[in-house]
């Protein structure tokens, strides 16, 4: 296994820029997911790596090699595509095998290492069926296979789930999670999914039109978003978002949203975040730190949605959509009238011109916080 290390990477298709200055490094035997909406540039940054595409300006190392003018066969790196590539043509064994007879291993050794990456991957009873006789979980399988056995410095995955239903996708998440866990190699993975980023990573690199945001574990990502964007993008439903102004009084910060106000402890922004007075502001609250109380912010449920182990609600919070969970136990309908509570501590705040994040985030985010009436 082997780092990765961005430096500086710029990359123009003739006017358009897909990635700005990108600085990441990737420490060997990570796994480090390129998260971000479609268009984000987060698939041409892997094809760089891959030798696929070349970057503009800028370099790329995999271990204390530059490979930018390496031919992709000379990266010692395996990509798995989105598509799997199979050859039709061939058998599983066959696939498998191929780029071990590309690089003219003995037929016995191939046979030997066909047979290894299989039970790894639990297609033994597969090796002699065509690709068209597989399910997709299954040539996802063998794509996987085929990248194995070169036993690469690193490997390379580009949404290899996106075409597997719901259900054989959360089964595959937990399977690459385990190989990885087994084989201990560095790997790039691209998604668009933050779900398969946050539950299969080590650290997050999210993008935005070409830009990275932010690059850090799931939970810091989660918890200290670094600005809106970020903030923005994880999280299912999303974040609650209200723009309005925020103005320190004495040990009290006042946030002010047309009819909405709300009275908050000081300590939560940061001091030079206050010093020019009135400062606008968006806040941010996620769904599960927004709760009922009794004698709470007045609120309207407009929209009720179950799930069955919880209900999504959507509420009109003095004009404002807000969206929060709610138990089982709960039932709700629209037009319900219901009083709402902020838990303060989970409060995010971004300065409304540059989407830069304004907590003060001077003590560990606990697991479990009490949430506590925000009025």
């Amino acid at each position: 296994m082997a780092s990765v290390t961005f430096e500086h990477i710029h990359k123009a298709f003739g006017s358009f820029v897909a990635i700005e200055d990108f600085n990441l490094h990737i420490a060997a035997g990570e796994f480090v997911s390129l998260l971000g909406p479609s268009g984000c540039g987060k698939t041409t940054t892997l094809r760089m790596l891959a030798g696929l595409e070349h970057p503009t300006s800028g370099t790329i190392s995999v271990g204390d090699r530059v490979v930018n003018d390496l031919p992709p066969g000379k990266r010692d790196i395996a990509m798995v595509f989105q598509s799997y590539a199979l050859y039709p043509h061939m058998t599983v064994a066959q696939n498998i095998e191929y780029p071990l007879k590309k690089r003219g291993v003995a037929r016995a050794e191939r046979r030997q290492q066909v047979q290894r990456a299989a039970a790894l991957l639990q297609i033994e009873p597969l090796l002699d069926r065509k690709p068209r006789q597989l399910s997709g979980g299954q040539q996802q399988r063998v794509a996987l296979g085929r990248a194995l056995v070169r036993n690469p410095a690193a490997f390379l995955l580009d949404e290899p789930l996106s075409n597997l239903d719901a259900k054989l996708r959360a089964h595959m998440r937990a399977e690459l999670i385990e190989l990885h866990q087994r084989i201990g190699k560095t790997m790039v993975y691209v998604t668009h999914d933050q779900l398969e980023a946050m539950t299969m990573s080590d650290r997050i690199a999210v993008l935005d039109k070409g830009t990275l945001q932010q690059c850090d574990t799931p939970h810091e990502i989660y918890h200290r978003p670094v600005n809106a964007v970020v903030a923005g993008f994880i999280g299912t439903p999303a974040m609650n978002f209200i723009s309005g102004t925020l103005r320190a009084e004495s040990a009290r910060l006042l946030f002010e949203s047309g009819s909405l106000s709300l009275s908050l402890p000081r300590h939560l922004v940061r001091e030079e975040a206050l010093a020019a007075g009135d400062t606008a502001i968006t806040l941010g609250v996620r769904p599960e730190d927004v709760g009922l109380t009794a004698d709470g912010l007045p609120a309207i449920a407009k929209v009720v949605e179950p799930t069955g182990h919880e209900s999504i609600v959507f509420y009109d919070l003095s004009g404002h959509k807000m969206v929060g969970r709610v138990g089982p136990d709960i039932r709700l309908k629209a037009g319900d009238a219901v009083r709402l509570t902020l838990n303060s501590n989970k409060l995010h705040f971004f300065h409304a011109g540059t989407g830069h994040r304004l907590n003060t985030d001077l003590e560990p985010i606990a697991a479990t916080a009490a949430p506590g009436r925000v009025a």
